[in-house]
């Protein structure tokens, strides 16, 4: 049953190797799909290209749909995985301060890392940047985590929220993800010509 992890136990190289060839293989394909460069991302802020959004949406899908089926198919236990603690308040203000940080930088902590690797100087400035803000964070905030934890709600997820089952969560999200697709295709047509005429050079 999966996850592996629940009854094979990893040692420190082993975890370490895997982490290592997931994230080469991870960042590799990033770089393969032109979103290790600042402008692919951005796009996404005109709507002329949407391939970042699209991409996301489909892999959370895909991931939902896939734990449905092994875990309707008994190979899974749901159980077994971690689900971070729901904070509102803190996940909220996270979420905005990502969002500016992705807005005005141009990359997102992964994409960052993938641009560096890649010899990009944006992607170093703002992998610099972002490892001192975790610095800063460590440093300067000692209260905040007991702020956290104050606000923690537990694991929440929507079946537990709603009392509606995974399953008929997985379908509804595949149901929104076509037409989400079909919506973003519309946006990408209808804002086509923001589109600068090296967009495509990567």
């Amino acid at each position: 049953m999966w996850p592996l992890s629940s009854h094979i136990e990893f040692g420190l190289f082993a975890d370490l190797a895997i982490a290592v060839l997931l994230g080469i293989g991870f960042g590799g394909v990033l770089e393969r799909a032109g979103f290790g460069g600042a402008r692919k991302l951005t796009a996404v802020f005109y709507l002329y290209d949407m391939a970042v959004v699209k991409v996301m949406f489909t892999a959370i899908v895909t991931a939902m749909v896939g734990l449905f089926v092994l875990s309707a198919a008994g190979w899974m236990d749901l159980g077994e995985l971690y689900i971070e603690p729901t904070n509102y308040a803190a996940q909220i203000l996270g979420g905005l301060v990502f969002g500016a940080g992705f807005i005005v930088g141009g990359h997102c902590p992964g994409t960052s890392v993938v641009a560096m690797a890649s010899g990009r100087k944006d992607g170093m400035v703002f992998a610099l940047g972002m490892f001192a803000g975790v610095w800063g964070y460590a440093e300067f905030t000692p209260g905040i985590e007991t702020w956290i934890k104050a606000g923690s709600r537990g694991e929440l997820t929507l079946p537990t929220l709603t009392g509606i089952g995974m399953g008929w969560w997985a379908l509804a999200f595949v149901a929104f993800l076509a037409f989400a697709g079909w919506g973003m295709g519309r946006l990408e047509k209808r804002f086509a010509r923001l589109r600068p005429a090296q967009a495509n050079s990567f």
